[in-house]
């Protein structure tokens, strides 16, 4: 479900989804946003921030309150105060106009296979072995012990996860992580694997990552 009130920017969304094999709905009533999309029910929704009637962050919260439908901001505002805010009100995913059609097909099928196959009765944890990862909190637990996350090992954790006892490139993770407008230093993702590494052996997972010479990283 796209919610977005400027009309082409709704038809080149809708067009580049249905032309990847997903079906489109287009919010209409604005005044009338969060009953639409409860009636509806899509399977995600992309929402942008800036909506008439009511702030997208507002609509989130009031989504928050009723379902768990994957939620990615898709917004012109380059600001990490609102990207922290859409995170911890529960979206899923956040990205800034103007973006890569690929990123953002990456990004949707992320989310999409992320909560269709990994998410518990609550609907804000992951579950790996005898680890909890509520990715709301950005929160890894065990027992009594938690261990908060950086975003980036967040999603880091969140792709090897949802792609558990497979190879995952390196590509792919920087991908996921960094939009291709950027200048990606291949060291950045080194850094951060290592500093993910280190947390989950601090709760006893030694060997949870392994590298893959050439190929990529496995979590298994």
């Amino acid at each position: 479900m796209i919610v977005e009130d400027e009309e082409l920017i709704c038809n080149e969304l809708s067009k580049l989804l249905e032309n990847n094999n997903y079906e489109t709905v287009i919010l209409k009533d604005f005044k009338n946003s969060l009953n639409e999309i409860l009636d509806v029910s899509p399977d995600l929704i992309l929402l942008d921030i800036n909506i008439p009637f009511i702030n997208g962050e507002a609509l989130l919260q009031d989504l928050r309150k009723e379902s768990n439908i994957p939620v990615i901001m898709v917004t012109s505002i380059n600001s990490e105060t609102d990207e922290a805010l859409s995170i911890s009100y529960g979206a899923d995913d956040y990205i800034t106009k103007p973006y890569n059609p690929n990123i953002l097909l990456l990004r949707i099928g992320a989310v999409l296979k992320r909560t269709k196959t990994n998410y518990n009765t609550t609907g804000n944890e992951l579950t790996y072995r005898e680890l909890k990862f509520d990715f709301q909190k950005g929160i890894i637990k065990k027992d009594d012990i938690e261990i908060e996350l950086t975003k980036n090992e967040m999603i880091i954790f969140s792709y090897l996860l949802t792609h558990q006892n497979k190879i995952v490139t390196r590509e792919e993770l920087m991908t996921t992580l960094w939009d291709n407008s950027e200048y990606v230093n291949e060291n950045a993702l080194t850094v951060n694997i290592s500093r993910l590494r280190n947390k989950l052996k601090e709760i006893g997972y030694i060997d949870a990552i392994d590298t893959r010479k050439g190929l990529g990283y496995i979590l298994s």
